[in-house]
């Protein structure tokens, strides 16, 4: 983001961390648990699997609402018992020759249409974003049971309703060479930066430093630990000119994700503007 202010930024990240909106598993029916996984952090777990939904498609669900309907709950079951596999070797130690289904991952997860889902969403593929997240272990004889409903929800509320894993923006660098670096200063210089900061060109038989993509720079200062180098080289920052980093869960891509959270900021401002104008008629 270019020529913005740093409070705009530093908005953009916070709304991208807690007020994207996305599914996530609000209420647990544990119908059986023998698992030595308790209840309340079987739950936790559950809550913190990302689900592939786009929360586009549903509304938030009201408050006090104990049941939910098509258009603001997801359902998912979970069912699962460990049994032993009566082919494995006697001498075998290994628990997955041992014993079938003794590990619960989120790939076990099934989506369960409410009311008429099946027709809303034809094309629909609800899911976990990840198959490979394990919840439990069992052993023969244990189970887990249970019923999992997903509603529409933002990180402030709860950290599982982040859509991201991260959200970040630095300035963009600005090396600039105050004369020029030759030869082995110049591979000198080149090695005191990240990969493809500064390149060598060949000039008059001569190896010639210059920048090539001041972006790749993560401000090491390495350089200045060189006393032939500290006074050729000066490091600033463009103070209008925004790097991001959108570390997206999986459950929307990124790009979407920046869109949506313009999209809230223009909300944001369009209501302030609101009121702006009622206090001024009044």
């Amino acid at each position: 983001m270019v020529g913005i202010d740093a409070a705009i930024a530093n908005a953009f990240r916070r709304i991208l961390l807690a007020e994207v909106p996305t599914m996530a598993v609000e209420k647990v029916f544990v119908y059986n648990n023998t698992s030595i996984v308790q209840d309340e952090i079987l739950a936790h777990r559950l809550g913190l699997i990302p689900i592939r939904a786009d929360p586009r498609l549903f509304e938030y669900r009201n408050q006090g609402d104990q049941e939910g309907t098509e258009i603001d709950t997801l359902q998912f079951q979970l069912k699962i018992k460990c049994k032993r596999n009566p082919q494995a070797a006697k001498e075998s130690s290994d628990p997955d020759e041992l014993y079938f289904n003794h590990k619960v991952y989120s790939k076990h997860m099934t989506w369960v249409p409410l009311g008429n889902q099946t027709d809303l969403f034809p094309d629909a593929d609800f899911r976990p974003v990840h198959d490979d997240i394990l919840i439990a272990l069992l052993r023969p004889g244990q189970e887990i049971d249970v019923l999992m409903h997903c509603v529409k929800g933002i990180g402030k509320d709860h950290a599982k309703f982040s859509p991201v894993a991260t959200a970040s923006y630095r300035l963009l660098p600005d090396i600039t060479l105050l004369q020029p670096i030759e030869d082995e200063a110049a591979e000198t210089l080149q090695k005191c930066f990240s990969p493809g900061v500064i390149e060598i060109q060949n000039i008059n038989g001569k190896k010639v430093a210059r920048v090539a993509n001041a972006r790749l720079d993560t401000f090491s200062r390495e350089v200045f630990r060189h006393e032939g180098l500290k006074n050729l080289v000066r490091l600033a920052r463009v103070r209008n000119h925004y790097i991001f980093s959108v570390e997206s869960t999986g459950i929307l891509p990124p790009d979407v994700l920046v869109s949506e959270a313009i999209k809230i900021l223009m909300g944001k401002c369009q209501r302030f503007l609101n009121e702006l104008d009622s206090v001024s008629m009044e």
